[in-house]
């Protein structure tokens, strides 16, 4: 795969909102940015493929890009990237699994379902990701940033 620098490459939005890589000398492409690393560097490594899951560019640095090739691809990692924040734990049906919990998160209240406490996953001494028995993942940026009565209830998980 040739690596292609931002000066070789641009991004256009076509009428439907898809991403349209156009590269001199390559046939327009529909791509989808992609991040290497989603959780410990979303701003770092975010390949651009194709509808077959080849890279056809990569972004080194979101910084790297010119403002308006940023929005682009920020607007298109936030439709793909869906991951509440958890603000605040307000119940947990139960201290055993499987158990529900009802949380705060930053889109909104909702109840999620901790099938086993390995579905809780440390990713870094200060951030969490709580899968549900649906496959959504939440993040809990710092636990201790947490409310205590939220901390109380996660502390029984950990």
């Amino acid at each position: 795969m040739t690596e292609y620098s931002t000066s070789h490459w641009s991004l256009q939005q076509d009428a439907f909102g898809r991403l349209i890589l156009i590269r001199p000398y390559q046939p327009d492409c529909i791509v989808s940015p992609v991040r290497a690393f989603p959780l410990e560097s979303p701003d770092t490594g975010i390949a651009l493929v194709d509808s077959h899951g080849h890279e056809q560019a990569w972004i080194e640095q979101m910084s790297d890009l010119a403002q308006e090739t940023r929005d682009l691809v920020t607007r298109a990692l936030a439709v793909r990237d869906f991951m509440p924040v958890i603000k605040a734990i307000t119940a947990i049906s139960s201290t055993s699994t499987p158990c529900n919990w009802t949380i705060k998160t930053d889109r909104g209240d909702c109840t999620l379902r901790l099938r086993s406490e390995q579905d809780i996953r440390r990713l870094s001494n200060e951030r969490l990701l709580i899968t549900d028995s649906d496959g959504l993942c939440y993040l809990i940026a710092n636990p201790k940033s947490l409310d205590r009565a939220s901390r109380r209830l996660l502390d029984h998980f950990l």
